[in-house]
């Protein structure tokens, strides 16, 4: 990959004409809440000053990914917002998906809800009442459907960018990420197989699930394959909660959230301590990465969904969270963009010890 000087290295990958500075992104997976990451990538490309040389993601992250990569492929910048906006008109309830698609789809968003009431049916998938080949016995996801149509896998393996796509093997228990030059739309369905709703994905005879429990999203891929030090998380699932849940919907969704976000604390507290170790000159960083961290996270963004009674798939509901995302960016920007580069904007002790 060969890219152009500019003022903090070279710029590398997905890059429009006014890109200064290069990052790669960690997006988070969260089922609809994807829909804020959308509003993040929209914001940065639309900005224009990054290029970003990587992508790793997890789930709705890694979807946000490939779409992304593919409409800058095929039309630029601009391809890549029109892009991003067709595939979540596509999945809202204002989309052309078939019946039972639609029907597979609300109840995805349902599970993902931050608050689902224990009158949702479909909360007894995750307590084993139902299995998915029982349920869902035709294996329908319409989430495939809207990718195969959206997205040209061909032209996306030749992509200018490097694309890391997370599943969890349901043999070994461990990660496994799929790369740019191999990327399917099966290696992007299995990163988004939730096990209680859909059979496992088959790759190479090997089953997989959902990314999210081995690394939501995974950042050692960044460190071995970047050239630039800047890695930029978008992160949509809350650390932390400062209430009990009681019910028996709250409960469950909380212990979603921790083993959602369990494998990206374990890396960034490796992060803080090699980056500790480089700055006490116990390590060379001839040979260790320095990572400049920085994110933008949902905090006081999406409070208000966490509260809701449940999380519409609806078109404006997917509009409302883009805006927040866009919002979030735009902060993030004016407060962020000079030190990229220079310094982490995150600090990581103190927002994940």
């Amino acid at each position: 990959m060969t890219g152009r000087p500019g003022p903090s290295g070279p710029i590398l990958g997905l890059a429009g004409p006014r890109a200064e500075k290069t990052v790669s992104l960690a997006l988070q997976g969260g089922g609809a809440h994807g829909a804020f990451t959308w509003g993040v990538l929209d914001r940065l490309i639309e900005d224009g000053r990054l290029a970003f040389e990587a992508i790793t993601g997890a789930s709705a992250g890694s979807m946000n990914a490939v779409v992304m990569a593919d409409g800058w492929q095929d039309g630029g910048p601009d391809g890549a917002r029109t892009k991003l906006e067709t595939f979540w008109r596509k999945v809202s309830l204002d989309g052309n998906l078939e019946d039972p698609q639609r029907r597979i789809f609300d109840r995805v968003i349902a599970f993902w809800s931050i608050a689902g009431g224990v009158q949702n049916p479909w909360l007894n998938l995750w307590n084993g009442a139902i299995s998915p080949y029982l349920a869902n016995p035709l294996d329908i996801n319409p989430l495939r459907k809207v990718l195969e149509e959206l997205v040209d896998f061909e032209r996306l393996r030749s992509a200018e960018v490097k694309l890391f796509v997370a599943a969890t093997s349901v043999w070994t228990g461990k990660i496994r990420v799929f790369e740019t030059p191999e990327l399917a739309a099966d290696h992007v369905m299995a990163s988004a197989c939730l096990p209680t709703l859909f059979r496992a994905v088959e790759i190479d005879g090997e089953p997989f699930w959902d990314g999210g429990y081995s690394g939501n999203p995974p950042l050692f891929p960044i460190f071995y394959a970047a050239h630039c030090d800047d890695l930029l998380l978008v992160q949509i699932n809350p650390i932390e909660r400062r209430q009990t849940p009681q019910t028996a919907a709250e409960i469950q969704n909380r212990l979603t959230e921790i083993n959602f976000n369990a494998g990206l604390l374990r890396e960034l507290r490796v992060i803080d301590f090699v980056t500790r170790l480089i700055d006490e000159g116990k390590l060379s960083q001839n040979e260790y990465k320095r990572v400049l961290m920085h994110r933008i996270d949902g905090d006081g963004f999406l409070d208000w969904f966490a509260a809701s009674s449940r999380l519409n798939p609806d078109w404006d509901m997917f509009l409302r969270l883009r805006d927040l995302g866009r919002e979030a960016a735009s902060g993030w920007l004016e407060r962020g963009y000079e030190s990229i580069g220079r310094e982490s904007t995150l600090d990581l002790r103190a927002a994940y010890s």
